[in-house]
């Protein structure tokens, strides 16, 4: 296809980047705001036809894990050579990251296509249902429309669909999809989704519709009790990783000597898939692969035309890559970039760096988000590391002061942290900090996982970064 002139394609996106974005301004303090309602999105894909009719979804919900496992379901299915589409936020160097099919990204014209379809169409249904305070339609409403409209377009049989947060009222939940899952339950968006575990684990299992199966990856009596009340009520059948999905995680053997994932053994009620080495290291990824495996089974039971090759699929989710999720993306000293920013994924990493990383000095270089749990985040990750490096993403307005940060490093006990004033430098400081043998390890958020690694990689040429807005 025809690449765009640069200026239409730019021009879509400073469309889509002008409207409502809770991914750079933080999203607001309740749940039951005006702003997080479903009619509207509902309206929007009707007057599109409603594309997400067309398609069986996978719908993944959860704390940490969501993203990895939906990339891990739709993995599979291309891999057995069933036409999967993949929707995932927020994404790293390109708005078209968001909409992969079979592991491709939408082209630049398919995006410009797709916004010519969707934004005047998003523009009569805000004229015709006009908010009460003026409020139009958000980015995520309208990305998530775009997707499911692309994936119809395209002719994707199976779409993995990622929520974006919670999931009662995430604009992903007007879909009415062939399996729903739940990966886990932590503390994250408090204020929006509540204080405790069986309130968030309320609000994720919000995706549950009535007769649909659900697969659960949940630990915790509290969450699970609130997630079977919510399944009991409307009837949805439950698979649970413990009960009906079993899975055994072998690490490397220490010492090791460099970065290795270890192999999984995952048994469902269906079938026993053997062993699979996981795209990503860490028992919670050993998880994730139970997860996403339990899911297909449940799509096969629903859709026997969707019914995997367990060996293709396994090589699917062996050969997936999964940038910013404990990436290595250098040696001498090891450089790992991970995108953890709340307190159980910065566990899970730490985890990680112990059991499937050299054990090396190791310097962090740490950046966050205001709404985030930054001593938490920092009480996980400081007793691994002999350095630090505070520091803060540059192009989202949501980032944390790095002093703020070495102040908390020095409150909580640490080494003195040294101050850079962006991801780049802050990577070279490490690196040039680090012995080798030894590891640097960038972390806090996403977005940071993103500068550091373009600075990293060397890419340039990234048009799908927004233009700040003061």
């Amino acid at each position: 296809m025809t690449e765009p002139a640069p200026d239409a394609y730019r021009e879509r996106l400073d469309a889509l980047y002008a409207r409502l974005d809770y991914e750079r301004l933080g999203m607001p303090a309740s749940s039951s705001s005006t702003e997080l309602k479903l009619g509207r999105m509902r309206r929007l894909l009707r007057r599109l036809g409603d594309p997400q009719d067309a398609l069986r979804i996978v719908h993944v919900a959860g704390t940490k894990g969501k993203g990895s496992t939906s990339a891990m379901v739709a993995a599979a299915l291309s891999a057995s050579g069933i036409k999967a589409g993949l929707f995932t936020s927020p994404h790293l160097h390109r708005l078209e990251e968001r909409f992969e099919v079979d592991g491709a990204m939408m082209s630049p014209s398919d995006l410009v296509a797709r916004c010519d379809e969707v934004l005047p169409v998003v523009e009569s249904v805000e004229a015709d249902w006009p908010d009460p305070e003026g409020r139009g339609m958000t980015f995520f409403e309208a990305t998530t429309a775009i997707g499911l409209l692309h994936f119809a377009r395209v002719g994707c049989r199976a779409v993995a669909l990622e929520v974006g947060m919670g999931g009662r009222l995430d604009s992903t939940n007007v879909v009415r999809p062939g399996v729903s899952v739940i990966t886990s339950i932590s503390f994250d968006h408090v204020r929006q989704l509540g204080p405790t575990l069986g309130q968030i684990a309320r609000e994720k299992a919000g995706i549950l519709k009535r007769g649909t199966p659900a697969v659960v990856g949940v630990r915790g009596d509290e969450p699970l009790s609130a997630i079977r009340e919510v399944a009991r009520s409307r009837r949805c059948p439950i698979r649970e990783v413990g009960p009906d999905v079993s899975y055994d995680y072998e690490p490397p053997t220490p010492p090791v000597d460099r970065p290795s994932n270890g192999v999984v053994r995952v048994r469902t009620w269906r079938r026993d898939w053997g062993p699979i080495v996981p795209p990503l290291p860490g028992e919670h990824q050993a998880r994730n692969v139970a997860v996403a495996l339990a899911s297909l089974d449940a799509l096969a039971e629903t859709d026997p035309t969707l019914d995997v090759d367990p060996g293709a699929a396994a090589r699917g989710v062996s050969g997936l890559r999964w940038p910013a999720r404990v990436e290595v993306v250098g040696e001498s000293p090891w450089v790992v970039i991970d995108g953890a920013h709340n307190v159980a994924s910065a566990e899970a990493l730490a985890g990680t760096l112990r059991s499937n990383f050299p054990s090396v000095p190791r310097t962090l270089v740490f950046g966050t988000s205001r709404d985030k749990d930054l001593d938490g985040q920092l009480r996980a990750l400081l007793p691994l590391f002999d350095a630090v490096i505070a520091t803060r993403y540059v192009e989202n307005p949501r980032a944390v002061d790095p002093s703020a940060i070495a102040e908390a490093v020095s409150a909580l006990g640490g080494p003195p942290a040294e101050v850079s004033a962006d991801p780049a430098s802050a990577l070279q400081a490490a690196r040039r900090r680090s012995p080798v043998p030894g590891l640097v390890c960038v972390t806090g958020s996403l977005f940071l996982a993103a500068e550091a690694r373009a600075a990293a990689l060397g890419l340039s040429n990234v048009p799908a970064r927004p233009r700040l807005v003061t």
